[in-house]
């Protein structure tokens, strides 16, 4: 069985090369902004929480959707440069706070939004759900969305022919191989949603895919917790036979399948 990354670890692995992340991490569908702006969570002036912001790929969006003020909470400072690249262009009110979501302190019934963009797996679910709750206002919303990288309707090649190379490696807390990937358990998400006090579930999803070449290949899969949690030559080697089959087996075009999915709370 696979080891598990604790939740402390798992939340500081992502920084070790920032500028790689934001390069090769697939943007999120517009249609999730599109569909919480037309359910009212995300309009201008919508105090706004998002946790685990990363580079700020969710947040730029949010903030050109209205999110204002918006409080940013993401433990791993190595990202701070590109993240204040992100919010210092926005004409809005923002505050980055470099700390775990569970130990940041902030005031009860401040935010009308609370946001969680590929980064809820790494909090606890129902203590992480109700003390988002206790942060909302009352009819305020739950934004919980990822990308997932693979279709479970879809063949993918480039994932059979490196599962020998990366199903040795550690796991999420929240995930074990050959399971419905944790974004993707839609009844565990609205289950836990509804013990922590939400009364409202929603879920959507699209499917879609996109190309990466040898070296987008290796800069993605540097981003991804199990590998930056190697050590340095472990890291270079595993991801060097990566891009080598990525090069010979694929000629260089790798074709990922993503599953954007969206659950709103409230």
């Amino acid at each position: 069985m696979s080891e598990h990354i604790n939740l402390n670890e798992g939340r500081r692995l992502f920084g070790l090369n920032p500028q790689g992340y934001e390069d090769t991490r697939p943007d999120y569908p517009i249609w999730i902004f599109d569909h919480l702006r037309d359910r009212g969570a995300l309009v201008d002036g919508t105090p706004t929480l998002e946790i685990g912001a990363g580079t700020g790929k969710a947040t730029r969006r949010l903030l050109d959707y209205g999110a204002n003020p918006l409080t940013i909470v993401e433990p791993d400072a190595r990202f701070a440069a590109l993240l204040g690249k992100a919010v210092n262009a926005a004409p809005a009110h923002c505050r980055v706070v470099h700390e775990s979501f569970e130990d940041v302190v902030l005031s009860d019934n401040q935010f009308d939004l609370v946001v969680a963009a590929t980064a809820f797996h790494w909090i606890e679910p129902i203590s992480g759900l109700r003390k988002i709750k206790r942060l909302l206002r009352r009819d305020g919303f739950v934004a919980l969305f990822w990308n997932v990288l693979g279709d479970v309707d879809k063949e993918d090649l480039f994932h059979d022919a490196t599962h020998s190379l990366l199903a040795p490696l550690a796991v999420g807390p929240s995930e074990n191989p050959d399971t419905v990937p944790f974004a993707l358990d839609r009844a565990a998400r609205e289950a836990e949603a509804n013990a922590a006090g939400f009364n409202t579930t929603e879920y959507r999803e699209s499917r879609w895919s996109f190309v990466l070449t040898t070296d987008q290949v290796g800069k993605l899969y540097e981003s991804f917790s199990h590998i930056q949690r190697l050590d340095a030559d472990a890291r270079a080697k595993l991801l060097d036979e990566l891009m080598t089959i990525a090069d010979t087996q694929f000629n260089g075009k790798v074709v990922r399948n993503i599953t954007s999915c969206l659950y709103v709370f409230s």
